[in-house]
């Protein structure tokens, strides 16, 4: 697939969500939930960003995803920094939950 057609491709898609209200919001759920990993991507240490992705975001309960458990553990000491850079921010999070999640898995 050349790099046209994968880009036309892209827009049908985004184009389609955007008309689907279901749809429209989970995007606007995915697209909150990286602008909130582009807030404290800084914070995480280089070692670390590897193994963390952003997850879903339920209300005002984010879920960062951790790719095996001691990325998670040392995620989890991370969460108070975490949190109070967010809520500096004015971003509405009021907690912040860690899963570990290989990568390759599915989201749940």
């Amino acid at each position: 697939m050349n790099r046209s057609t994968k880009a036309r491709d892209t827009l049908a898609v985004t184009a389609a969500l955007d008309r689907s209200e279901p749809l429209a919001q989970m995007l606007a759920l995915l697209r909150r939930s990286r602008m909130l990993f582009d807030d404290i991507d800084s914070l995480l240490p280089e070692t670390l960003r590897a193994d963390v992705r952003p997850g879903s975001l339920d209300g005002a309960q984010w879920t960062l995803l951790a790719s095996h458990g001691a990325a998670a553990a040392k995620l989890r000491q991370l969460l108070p920094q975490l949190l109070h850079c967010l809520q500096g921010r004015g971003r509405e999070v009021t907690s912040i939950r860690v899963r570990v999640q290989p990568r390759g898995e599915p989201h749940s």
